[in-house]
């Protein structure tokens, strides 16, 4: 089998998000500076970058900036930065943009909070987040058992927060944006009904593969749970209540 990286996977993966729909409900950004938080490869910025914008891209891992400065975009420039630190920049921006990156934050009201004072005022952060990762079935009660367990032990070590989506919109409130927008969007890999595509249940593969913190807490109950998830995607009786969700909010 042929051994895909993770930013050959990053790539794949922008096809099945909703971007559509989520990059319509932006305000008008032309000529506005925007951070992209967690940009990784860059796919997301470069479409930021495609609706006029000139973007910040910021994240930790060199391999995959490497990748994001690969294509040269001349209305970007891409930085190393720990973004679990609070956020500082050189100069007020006018939107914050973070995909699949908000769970990590499980204080999230407190980490918009250092995110604003980045802000002009009227400008806005963009969040995107799944909601409910695991929130698939059908699955043996074993499974869905310690797949609930390992996602509340994730909460309570405070690493990540795997119904965060559906707390964006506190979270934004909480900090003091105005929310003008929220989004509960099917996704083609994360939030879907039906049999997933085979290229589908790779990623997932994949993705459960990679999760090591996973494979420690099931024990030698991991190969029964990932192959259970597995098959109960690929059944034409799957159904998703994961869903990915899009929250907008200004500074006011």
């Amino acid at each position: 089998m042929c051994v895909m990286s993770i930013i050959e996977e990053y790539k794949r993966q922008f096809a099945w998000r909703p971007w559509g729909e989520i990059f319509a409900a932006l305000p008008d950004i032309r000529n506005q500076i925007v951070v992209d938080l967690g940009c990784a490869v860059g796919d997301q910025s470069a479409e930021l970058i495609r609706r006029g914008a000139f973007v910040i891209g910021l994240d930790a891992n060199e391999e995959m900036l490497a990748e994001a400065r690969r294509a040269n975009p001349t209305n970007a420039e891409f930085r190393t930065t720990n973004l679990l630190q609070p956020l500082t920049l050189k100069r007020p921006v006018d939107g914050i943009w973070c995909s699949f990156a908000a769970a990590f934050f499980v204080d999230l009201s407190a980490t918009l909070g250092s995110w604003l004072r980045c802000l002009r005022p009227g400008g806005w952060i963009a969040l995107t987040e799944i909601d409910d990762l695991f929130g698939h079935k059908p699955v043996s009660a074993r499974t869905r058992e310690l797949l609930d367990a390992y996602a509340a032990d994730g909460l309570a070590a405070r690493r990540y927060d795997f119904h965060m989506g559906s707390k964006l919109r506190g979270a934004m409130e909480g900090a003091g944006l105005s929310v003008r927008d929220e989004l509960r969007l099917s996704d083609r890999e994360l939030a879907f009904d039906g049999p997933a595509e085979p290229a589908v249940l790779e990623a997932w593969r994949l993705r459960l593969d990679r999760m090591k913190l996973l494979h420690d807490f099931c024990g030698r109950e991991y190969e029964g749970v990932r192959d259970d998830f597995l098959s109960c995607l690929g059944r034409p009786d799957h159904q998703a209540r994961a869903r990915v969700v899009f929250c907008l909010g200004f500074l006011e």
